[in-house]
């Protein structure tokens, strides 16, 4: 997977850069801190938004000294860059263990894989889009991201179906992600239903993909 999921690494959010750059700490007791920082300033921009939260609130809401905040963080847009490159990094080693995990396996068992990929990003993918969305310096890196993760899961699929064609494999992810999104995302109050919509999406794929593969190699006995 050493195309664009990879370079994405290096070149994530550097269309525009931020003023000034968060300070990597070089110590234990520096990383809890820095830790407890980006928890804080998550759980903040969730709750209010990116223009709505100060640096103040966030030291306060980390037990943080405001001179520490921004010892690691000179400015808020340091502090979201970071957010986000961290969950670009997630999101792109998942698509390279995703990639693995698939090998060799049944089709229920790659459909199963895929739905645990989706749901296991899906709290932090709101969040993250939502600060993208509200600093629109950073629209290039959004898309860049978007064609990284489609590409990655792509590849993953053609795994799954070796004779998949790059192009189908493509328009399936979308059909995908959307499908297994929309399911996650689903405003039900009720954790019997949700899951209930969740299995008939992991059905539905499993009779996707079951599907595909018997078109591309009609041979072969369904599993």
């Amino acid at each position: 997977m050493q195309s664009n999921v990879s370079g994405l690494k290096r070149n994530i959010f550097m269309t525009k850069p931020a003023p000034l750059a968060a300070t990597q700490p070089k110590r234990l007791r520096g990383h809890l801190r820095v830790a407890a920082i980006t928890e804080a300033a998550t759980r903040l921009f969730a709750e209010k938004g990116f223009d709505a939260v100060t640096m103040t609130e966030i030291a306060a809401s980390s037990g943080t000294a405001i001179g520490s905040l921004y010892r690691f963080f000179p400015n808020k847009e340091s502090l979201a860059d970071a957010l986000l490159l961290e969950y670009t990094r997630e999101v792109i080693d998942r698509l390279e263990a995703l990639e693995k995990d698939v090998a060799g396996v049944d089709i229920a068992t790659a459909a199963d894989l895929f739905t645990r990929f989706v749901l296991s990003l899906q709290s932090q993918r709101t969040f993250a889009l939502r600060l993208v969305e509200e600093r629109r310096e950073h629209e290039a890196a959004r898309l860049q991201f978007r064609d990284a993760m489609r590409g990655g899961f792509s590849r993953a699929l053609q795994v799954v179906i070796p004779a998949l064609p790059s192009a189908r494999a493509s328009l399936m992810t979308i059909v995908i992600l959307q499908v297994l999104k929309g399911a996650a995302a689903s405003n039900l109050q009720n954790a019997d239903e949700r899951k209930a919509v969740l299995d008939e999406a992991q059905a539905l794929l499993v009779l996707y993909l079951s599907t595909e593969r018997a078109k591309t190699n009609p041979t072969k006995i369904l599993r």
